[in-house]
């Protein structure tokens, strides 16, 4: 699998523990290798850039094996293991390794993509004790009941504030986390209102268009902790082969099938073949 962090473990963020952003083997925008070069280009020398290190859509690429894990197919179909390169896991990283949802926690989950639904799951096998799925697409009702949502909002059928619909059903008081999966600008300042006063947080993970964001300050002076998060914290070395294992031997975990299924697989697409190098 080809991800887009590394884990040296001896940079002080590896040591620590406490983040998946390694300082040597870290998350490059640039669309080049470590070097700054590329290992791609199209006849007449062109150079090609590879988004995230990865360039899964091409056919062929290069990527730092610091970068890359062992799958065995025999035990993890790759149409599975695809969603655990970056959406899925992202979503399910996210309850435990950014924040830790505690037990008999209230969850909120904005947006129900592959990204969502393993928010979902990650809160309910920590043990929340309810979990609200926001979509304006009503076939996600089913999918979030699938990994564990108690409770489903489709923003459409209100003209209520979304924060407001979700305090609608917790006695309005919001709830204790909130997983922001959409990256539609105005939808972060909803996720902070959602929160609970004092004491609510909120997971940016939805990246959107833009760099910029706009919120309102006040709540989030009255006791709210806002984090942003990449990869849900997951550590390439760490935190990932325990995920591969539970997926494997189906521990206690769900992956969204319905993306994977045959029709949704297009024969367009073929599995990249991966040349991985150790030198930058």
């Amino acid at each position: 699998m080809p991800l887009y962090l590394g884990e040296c473990k001896e940079c002080p963020n590896c040591k620590s523990g406490k983040s998946n952003l390694c300082h040597k083997y870290h998350l490059t925008l640039s669309g080049l290798m470590l070097d700054d070069t590329s290992r791609m280009s199209i006849y007449g020398g062109q150079v090609l850039y590879q988004i995230f290190t990865c360039a899964t859509w091409s056919e062929y690429t290069v990527v730092n094996a610091n970068y890359v894990i062992k799958v065995d197919p025999q035990k993890i179909l790759l149409q599975h293991a695809s969603l655990l390169c970056c959406g899925f896991t992202t979503g399910y990283g996210a309850t435990w390794r950014e924040v830790h949802v505690e037990k008999g926690s209230t969850v909120a989950v904005l947006g129900l993509g592959a990204v969502g639904l393993g928010a979902i799951e990650g809160a309910r096998s920590q043990g929340a004790s309810k979990i609200i799925g926001v979509d304006i697409n009503e076939s996600k009702r089913g999918k979030g009941e699938v990994f564990g949502m108690t409770d489903f909002i489709n923003p459409k059928e209100s003209k209520t504030s979304v924060s407001e619909m979700i305090k609608d059903v917790t006695q309005g008081l919001g709830v204790d986390y909130v997983f922001e999966c959409t990256g539609i600008p105005s939808m972060l300042n909803e996720a902070i209102e959602a929160s609970k006063l004092g004491i609510g947080t909120i997971v940016l993970i939805g990246a959107g268009h833009g760099l910029t964001r706009e919120f309102n300050l006040v709540p989030l002076l009255c006791g709210r902790t806002l984090k942003g998060s990449t990869y849900g914290g997951i550590r390439l070395h760490s935190d990932l082969p325990a995920l591969l294992h539970r997926c494997a031997n189906k521990v206690q975990f769900s992956l969204p099938l319905s993306v994977t299924e045959p029709r949704f697989l297009s024969k367009k697409f073929k599995h990249t073949k991966i040349v991985s190098t150790r030198k930058s």
